[in-house]
């Protein structure tokens, strides 16, 4: 694993251990050598996570919408930063550049980003590991979810192991490195869901 794309908010939260975590997590990211992939914003956890990257020595990679500067919102001191036309080619470019994903506490814009990769890893349209950072427990209710959708049979429970759910982000990143993907297919007996 070489770049690890990080999806979360332009925004801080309501708690300051959401800004010491993306500040602990940009730390870990550099001392582990590995280059971070993010959003492009100076703005909220964003920021936080690139400015914690940068100051422990690590290599930033921001992927920002061209509309969004001029606005006083992009991160200038990036070691890169790709310019795209819209919010759909941000996220293909992340998913390209990037051997991994997590997702900080955040709001839609951040589930939207992790679903994605999550429904496709389900698709088999990548391998790529992705990890929830679980904050103060922030992703407990969505895997609580989850877990329902699985018991309705909308998710198979294997499925539900493609996700990596830990609160310590030391122990998340190597979790994310020590993935291995087994594939397992979105419909397991094609005859029933026939109709």
């Amino acid at each position: 694993m070489k770049r690890l794309c990080v999806y979360c908010g332009s925004s801080l939260g309501t708690d300051t251990a959401y800004r010491r975590g993306a500040a602990r997590l940009g730390a870990l990211i550099a001392g582990r050598g590995l280059e971070l992939v993010y959003g492009g914003a100076v703005m909220g956890l964003m920021g936080t996570l690139a400015k914690a990257c940068l100051e422990a020595g690590g290599r930033v990679t921001g992927v920002i919408p061209e509309r969004l500067v001029g606005m006083g919102v992009v991160k200038e001191d990036l070691q890169e930063l790709i310019l795209v036309r819209d919010m759909h080619e941000r996220k293909r470019v992340m998913m390209e550049l990037s051997d991994a994903f997590i997702a900080m506490p955040g709001g839609p814009g951040t589930l939207e980003e992790a679903f994605e990769v999550y429904s496709w890893m389900q698709l088999g349209m990548h391998e790529k590991p992705l990890g929830l950072f679980n904050l103060l427990g922030f992703y407990d209710p969505l895997m609580a979810f989850l877990q329902g959708v699985s018991a309705a049979g909308f998710l198979r429970p294997g499925h539900l192991e493609y996700l990596i759910v830990e609160g310590d982000p030391a122990v998340l990143l190597d979790r994310i490195e020590g993935f291995r993907f087994r594939a397992l297919g979105k419909w397991e007996d094609m005859a029933a869901h026939r109709v």
